[in-house]
């Protein structure tokens, strides 16, 4: 069983480093996500410089075993990892494109996502359907990546993205499920416990959305919803996820980045990810970017097939959740 097909993982670099090309043949690979900035040198000296380099660069990944897919972080605003200042195309904040013209605003979605594809990029982790319910909210509301406070505005806007997704043939994944527009914290830094500022119809708008979604995806978030699981957070919740799987039974289901520091505080990246899947995760995300562990990738993921062996990972589980990864890469080849 080729356990690799349920990691995205990240590297720091232009070039692919030995260690992938090796995870990849062992173990076979999911996805690789791509950054600009890294978190480790704070320079904006990672994986992206032009676009012919990123070109060149996805075109190496998809020549990997088994054919990662390329994942990206391209909301707009101030989490766009493609930059017009490297020559990429423009993309407003979410709140700004939320105040464009129809017209402006599906051809500057066109635009993007026509050129994510010819760049080899096969899912962008957008759009945020994350209500604005708390302008204050340092991870969503202060840095603009929500559409708007009125849940139907931020419908409209992802069903657009959809439809011009449909048309480059781009994947999305909706996040962060359930909805951390009214979290007080950010969740880079800490389990975020939005128990009391879930709203039922924001849990809803994923039910909704996801399978409207051109490569019908869903990143989970590290918060934590006490009527549902008072232990664990949503990514290692088999309470919350089960949730998400009963009403979405094809969607592919996301971690946020596994590296976060509430998990890290809590399991590290091992354990986590090994109760993540547990849970019912389909794909775990790895950036190595908040921090390097890039030579414990393959340790992890030799665990991972142990538990397998060991049924503590129960099998059938974990092949739907391959099955789902690779009726993803047939879909956006």
């Amino acid at each position: 069983m080729q356990i690799g097909e349920l990691f995205i993982l990240g590297f720091f670099g232009k070039i692919l480093p030995a260690w992938l090309k090796e995870f990849a043949g062992r173990y076979g690979l999911g996805g690789v996500i791509l950054f600009d900035y890294s978190c480790q040198t704070q320079k904006y000296d990672n994986n992206i410089e032009t676009p012919q380099q990123v070109r060149q660069l996805c075109s190496e990944i998809a020549r990997l075993p088994s054919g990662p897919m390329v994942f990206i972080d391209q909301e707009g605003g101030l989490v766009r990892r493609l930059k017009e200042s490297r020559g990429f195309a423009p993309l407003p904040s979410a709140r700004e494109f939320n105040h464009l013209a129809p017209a402006q605003k599906r051809e500057i979605l066109t635009a993007s996502f026509a050129e994510m594809r010819q760049l080899g990029i096969h899912y962008d982790f957008a759009p945020v359907i994350d209500v604005d319910y708390n302008p204050d909210n340092p991870n969503i509301g202060k840095v603009k990546r929500a559409y708007s406070g009125d849940i139907g505005e931020v419908a409209a806007n992802a069903l657009l993205a959809s439809e011009v997704a449909r048309e480059q043939r781009l994947g999305l994944c909706l996040k962060h499920f359930p909805g951390i527009g009214g979290a007080v914290v950010d969740s880079h830094q800490e389990f975020m416990d939005i128990s009391d500022a879930l709203v039922p119809e924001q849990e809803e708008l994923f039910y909704a959305l996801a399978p409207k979604m051109f490569g019908d995806a869903v990143l989970v978030s590290h918060a934590i919803v006490r009527q549902w699981d008072e232990h664990h957070p949503m990514t290692l919740s088999a309470a919350g996820l089960g949730r998400l799987r009963r009403r979405l039974p094809d969607t592919l289901l996301i971690t946020d980045d596994m590296q976060m520091q509430g998990l890290q505080k809590a399991l590290g990246t091992r354990e986590a990810s090994l109760q993540s899947l547990k849970a019912g995760i389909d794909m775990l995300c790895i950036g190595n970017n908040l921090f390097d562990q890039e030579q414990e990738m393959a340790g992890i993921a030799e665990y991972l097939l142990q538990r397998l062996q060991d049924t503590t990972l129960d099998r059938s589980a974990v092949a739907n959740s391959i099955e789902r990864v690779r009726r993803r890469k047939a879909l956006l080849a």
